[in-house]
């Protein structure tokens, strides 16, 4: 495999980094006006033309509007059919996943002031969320339990999940780990007009205070647009691995670390950063080595060769400084002490600590959502949680005794920004 390597030490670095972190997404003028025109439809006609376009790119021809919603009873069934191993594995997963979420919780709190006014914060839990979830060929009931569960802890009263059925076909697996979420109804729909149906509202589809979870351009480009009509999680990009070794981890534990992001699609990202050149070297045969029984080979290599790169640097310390440069979204940290070089890292999705914690934990069972910023956005933005689905609401009650001396400080303010009304509400209450 041609893998790019670069050395910290080479005079144009900082251009080839920068080159090869670079990503955006070119428009598709075409892909963003089918967009357009789906939500405008979905706006105007609701449910006919959710099934109109469910007929069209699904292959899926639902009698009527009600047909679009799955049984609970069918979620039900889909959990209890499965396989001993996997119904397990299923229960152990969002078992680790709810534990950790609870840590989240925010709760409300205030305080009284010296002169007896009450200030606080009321945290409440949204109303109602649309969690969009991959069908087809990609369906991921990990998904699922990492946007539904942290939901559910949050106290969100009504979550609606959107899956597309290509021809009708179902994923057991999903449907079993939406009955596991407590997701509370399904509808076989999916594409931008599945996020236009959520953001909108049908006759037949709710009207929820936020969208979240993963799907294609048309989901992205969909999302974006309802932006503010309600809340999204984020734009992801695509996925991101960066790998920090000493050089004293097993190489092919490292080449199959970078392999497990690099899978995911031609424009996902792997890199290694390592001070020890004989075990970058180590890295390449491994994974010219492994990459043979890969299923995924074609995928992997194009991702590697295009966007991937093992990197020699001097020491970790610089290891540290380009890696916050990078802000991964993942970043493995295998290292003997790991959390010796904790506090040199400030920008990153995901931390994984030590030799052996692999990224693909965290994609499953390890606790933490693995639902986190791409594209350098760690550098600002968080993974998903139990904060992203509750809002916080200012508390504000002033005593009489606080509103003469909040009073004076208001009406000054507001008559020097010639706001009158605003200082002449403040100085009734002061009694003037």
């Amino acid at each position: 495999m041609n893998i790019t390597r670069l050395t910290t030490r080479q005079p144009d670095f900082d251009a080839r980094l920068g080159k090869l972190l670079a990503f955006e997404e070119t428009a598709d003028e075409k892909l963003e006006a089918t967009v357009a025109a789906i939500l405008a439809d979905v706006k105007k006609r609701g449910d006919d033309a959710v099934l109109d376009y469910t007929r069209r790119f699904d292959r899926l021809p639902l009698a009527n509007a009600a047909a679009m919603e799955l049984p609970k009873s069918e979620l039900k069934t889909a959990f209890e059919g499965l396989p001993a191993d996997q119904k397990t594995a299923l229960e152990q997963a969002a078992t680790r996943v709810t534990d950790y979420h609870k840590k989240q919780v925010q709760t409300s709190w205030n305080y009284l002031d010296d002169d007896g006014t009450m200030l606080g914060q009321q945290v409440t839990p949204l109303d109602r969320v649309g969690l969009y979830v991959p069908g087809g060929k990609a369906a991921y009931p990990s998904s699922v339990l990492m946007n539904a569960l942290p939901a559910k802890v949050a106290g969100v009263a009504e979550l609606i999940m959107v899956v597309p059925t290509p021809d009708g076909v179902k994923n057991q697996l999903v449907l079993a780990a939406a009955y596991l979420s407590g997701v509370d109804r399904v509808f076989t729909i999916g594409g931008a007009q599945a996020v236009a149906a959520l953001a909108y509202g049908t006759a037949t589809i709710p009207k929820v205070d936020k969208v979240v979870g993963p799907g294609n351009a048309y989901v992205a480009s969909a999302k974006r647009r309802v932006f503010g009509v309600c809340g999204i999680d984020m734009i992801a990009g695509p996925s991101e691995i960066l790998v920090i070794c000493d050089g004293k981890t097993n190489p092919d534990w490292v080449a199959m670390d970078l392999f497990s992001q690099a899978e995911h699609d031609e424009l996902a990202q792997a890199i290694l950063l390592s001070p020890d050149a004989a075990f970058i070297d180590a890295v390449a045969a491994s994974a010219d080595k492994l990459l043979e029984q890969m299923p995924r080979k074609a995928i992997i290599q194009t991702a590697l060769e295009n966007r991937g790169a093992l990197i020699h640097v001097a020491d970790l310390d610089e290891a540290c400084r380009i890696s916050n440069r990078i802000a991964p979204e993942h970043l493995e940290l295998s290292v003997g002490e790991p959390q010796a070089w904790l506090p040199k890292l400030k920008h990153a999705g995901a931390i994984f600590m030590g030799r052996y914690t692999s990224e693909s934990l965290g994609d499953y069972c390890a606790g933490p959502n693995h639902v986190l910023p791409t594209s350098g956005t760690a550098r600002f933005s968080s993974p998903l949680g139990v904060y992203d689905f509750q809002k916080r609401s200012s508390l504000i009650q002033v005593s009489p005794k606080g509103a003469q001396k909040l009073g004076e400080i208001a009406s000054t303010l507001a008559f020097g920004e010639g706001l009158q009304a605003h200082a002449q509400s403040a100085l009734y209450r002061k009694g003037n």
